[in-house]
């Protein structure tokens, strides 16, 4: 009797395409987030074709071909995406299931502190907002900024909310760039940002928007931008601009930051 297909496969069969489903949502997500997704798309369908020529119709001279490419295809894989690889691993390894191994390495007075950013971020973001006064705050996360940190002047001073105003101030030499906040520290202003090319953006939107969007698409940062224009607050995230948040909503939503 001839063996079925089924029976030939088992639970660690099903687990297996289950971990390469997880894989490849997980990394749809972060190119989606990153603007990089139809580069994705390309290497998956390049992958395909090379398994479905050479491995299936067994095209000898189109497979061989390919073989090459793919040989060296995981070092341009690593070239073109490590920023966006080095997102993945950040996020994977922050995940909420493994919150206890951070925990364990992280003391009691660290936990409590490392929101206390929030207060002086809000109480200036009001200010300025009602003043007219542009600015561009960045808020390292999981990823390291230094490379952004390098831009700009270099600060390092405790935050609070009359050194974010002063910084941003119209007539201050670094209003124009971005400030960049590492836990409760102003490490650097008047930083230069990747700006985000992103055509669903609308198109009153300036180059501070821009740049918070390119920002939360590059790294793990979260970016909050005042409109020097309209005075409205707004935040990007994970690849995601919010526009026109009150000074309760935007509190609300750096404090529950994933």
């Amino acid at each position: 009797m001839p063996t079925s297909i089924f029976s030939l496969f088992g639970i660690k069969d099903l687990i297996d395409i289950l971990l390469v489903a997880t894989l490849l949502f997980y990394l749809y997500r972060t190119m989606k987030v990153s603007g990089t997704l139809n580069i994705f798309i390309g290497v998956l369908a390049f992958v395909i074709s090379w398994i479905v020529m050479y491995k299936i119709f067994d095209m000898r001279l189109i497979g061989t071909i390919m073989d090459k490419f793919v040989d060296i295809g995981l070092f341009i894989i690593v070239i073109l995406f490590q920023e966006q690889i080095k997102r993945f691993l950040i996020e994977l390894g922050s995940h909420k299931g493994w919150g206890f191994i951070a925990k364990a390495f992280r003391s009691k007075a660290e936990g409590d502190d490392e929101n206390k950013w929030i207060l002086p971020v809000v109480y200036a973001c009001m200010s300025m907002s009602k003043s007219k006064t542009g600015a561009l705050i960045v808020v390292k996360r999981q990823m390291p900024l230094e490379g952004y940190e390098r831009t700009g002047d270099v600060i390092d001073a405790n935050i609070n909310t009359r050194l974010i105003e002063n910084i941003f101030f119209k007539n201050s030499p670094l209003h124009d760039g971005a400030m960049i906040i590492d836990g409760n520290k102003v490490k650097s202003a008047g930083c230069i940002l990747p700006v985000s090319h992103d055509t669903s953006l609308p198109r009153y939107l300036g180059l501070r928007h821009r740049s918070a969007l390119g920002i939360a698409q590059a790294t793990d940062a979260v970016a909050i931008v005042v409109s020097e224009e309209t005075g409205h607050i707004s935040y990007a995230y994970k690849g995601e601009i919010h526009l026109k948040l009150s000074s309760t909503e935007l509190e609300h939503a750096l404090a529950n930051l994933e």
